[in-house]
């Protein structure tokens, strides 16, 4: 039986320990991907030196630093190493094309994979009828508290002219560009992508309906998003060119409406539900934000007024003529604001927080819907007579 020190034993339990190392952007192991280019193991006196050589996929990659500890770290469990020296590369032209048919399956064209009729991703819409409702905060919470729940979780911040994702979830850096195909950043475990990636600090975006329509296709199709459980998409205040171009391109997302409990906003917010009648889209629900604000007594001071949400899901549901219920009331709350701000969303900061426990119920309400079968192949084969 060949020892623990034998450089061929030693070189398997090498590579076998690094099939567990993920890339923190594409999550899979980096030996699946191709990114391992060589284990070379040399015997010295205080035990094997292993030099693990790494392709990175650019050369700028932002998480070698990264990848190179989880190699070190990994390679080190393995009985009889004493040292590990990681020696970083960057994949070739030939390298990148493998890896981008292997991520998509296919070296055609980019699709949208939440537009086929076989995808799993329930593809949640946050609308609003008007800004400062807080839909952003929203929509970033519920992305983070459904990824405590275990599902995988992804982003797109579509107001791409008010854009406050990255912000929100403490992203500061581009994703990663393989050629054609961009990897999105990991933010607590949810995976993000926003036009204000993109676009210096302070500069404003000034594009018209076609310009918007096409980006909202490359994050869509040329973003490897992976195998997803749930998409939340950032919308717009309104019912503009973003809104209709979700419809198209996403013909079974369906849409999340964000209101306060003041009437003025309410009747806005209907607007943009109604939109669902034109477009065929399914309403889930309504979230009612700023409902109460919290007195030391116990008491509940309701700065906007009462009733707006239950008012939206009512006559929601009278109008798409299904059953829009009203899935939760989130009170104002300061440590909301400051989590979104320090780029923590507050149901990770300070989860036992009024507006956390309600935002959190809003999502586990969101997880435990069942996807609509219609128009899906089931994969049955009829029986014979």
């Amino acid at each position: 039986m060949p020892s623990p020190s034998d450089p061929t034993t030693l070189d398997a339990a090498v590579r076998t320990a690094l099939t567990t190392v993920l890339d923190p952007e594409i999550r899979r192991p980096v030996t699946e991907l191709g990114m391992v280019r060589s284990v070379d193991v040399e015997q010295t006196p205080a035990g094997a030196r292993v030099r693990v050589g790494l392709d990175l996929t650019t050369p700028g990659c932002p998480l070698k630093e990264t990848l190179t500890r989880d190699v070190t770290a990994a390679v080190q469990t393995v009985e009889g190493v004493a040292e590990v020296v990681v020696e970083l590369g960057v994949m070739t032209a030939e390298q990148r094309q493998a890896l981008r048919t292997l991520l998509r399956g296919t070296d055609a064209e980019p699709e949208i994979p939440f537009a086929k009729p076989s995808s799993l991703t329930k593809v949640y819409a946050i609308a609003s009828g008007k800004g400062g409702v807080g839909k952003s905060s929203v929509t970033a919470n519920l992305a983070v508290a459904l990824a405590q729940d275990g599902l995988r979780v992804g982003v797109v911040d579509a107001d791409i002219y008010g854009f406050s994702i990255p912000r929100m979830l403490g992203v500061t850096r581009p994703p990663t560009k393989v050629d054609d195909m961009l990897l999105p950043p990991v933010a607590h475990d949810v995976k993000v992508v926003s036009i204000g990636m993109f676009v210096p600090p302070g500069q404003p975006v000034v594009w018209r309906g076609p310009m918007l329509h096409r980006a909202l296709q490359q994050f869509l199709a040329d973003v490897f998003w992976g195998d997803l459980d749930v998409l939340l998409l950032d919308l717009p205040p309104g019912t503009g060119d973003i809104a209709i171009s979700v419809a198209q391109l996403l013909p079974g997302s369906e849409i999340v409406v964000v209101t306060t409990p003041q009437a003025a906003a309410a009747e806005v917010a209907e607007r943009a539900g109604s939109v669902a009648v034109q477009t065929r889209q399914h309403v889930v629900g309504v979230v009612e934000n700023m409902s109460w604000l919290a007195q030391p007594d116990g008491s509940r001071l309701e700065l906007f007024g009462s009733g707006g949400g239950a008012r939206v899901a009512e006559n929601l549901s009278r109008l798409t003529g299904g059953d829009v219920p009203l899935l939760g009331q989130v009170p104002l709350d300061v440590s909301l604001r400051e989590a979104g701000d320090a780029g923590t969303p507050v149901v990770l900061s300070d989860p036992d927080s009024p507006a956390a426990l309600a935002l959190r119920e809003v999502a586990r309400g969101l997880s435990g819907r069942r996807r609509n079968l219609a128009g899906r192949s089931l994969g049955l084969t009829p029986a014979g007579r």
